[in-house]
């Protein structure tokens, strides 16, 4: 990755995140990072708890507007994630063992397993992860906020 990310769209996400660590008084310091695919920022620091929010929802919300923000004028986008002391990583990792879970379930018992409403990025780490399986399918069914995700085992 890039450090520093030099493009505009970098600036814009550093700003964005410098002033939300300051209006949320945190000791923490902000890292922007590009590659061809994506912009990344990540705040690390003292009891960054409060900008992850309940559930992810504060940071998910930020992560929105960044992208919004960090690309307001361009036609070209890439992917923007907003992270905090590892949160993604620790949520990508609670996500795959709930689809290990319902994989189990699944196959076990024979019928679909829907896992509990998730934003869509979260939807798509558990698709990813599942997509190389070929004894269950996934797919998301249902209208958001309510949108889930459903394993179904593959029949043979």
């Amino acid at each position: 990755m890039e450090a520093g990310g030099g493009s505009e769209a970098a600036a814009r996400l550093r700003d964005l995140l410098e002033r939300v660590v300051e209006a949320l008084d945190l000791d923490a310091d902000v890292e922007v990072t590009e590659d061809p695919e994506a912009l990344c920022g990540t705040v690390e620091g003292e009891d960054v708890a409060v900008l992850i929010g309940r559930h992810g929802q504060t940071i998910d919300a930020v992560e929105h507007l960044a992208a919004r923000i960090a690309y307001r004028d361009a036609t070209e986008r890439k992917r923007v994630v907003v992270d905090a002391a590892g949160y993604r990583a620790r949520r990508a990792e609670a996500l795959q063992r709930q689809a290990e879970r319902a994989v189990s379930e699944a196959l076990r018992f024979g019928r679909p397993v829907a896992l509990d409403a998730m934003v869509a990025s979260e939807r798509k780490v558990v698709h990813e992860y599942l997509r190389d399986r070929h004894d269950v399918e996934t797919y998301s069914e249902g209208e958001e906020p309510d949108r889930h995700l459903v394993i179904t085992p593959v029949v043979s």
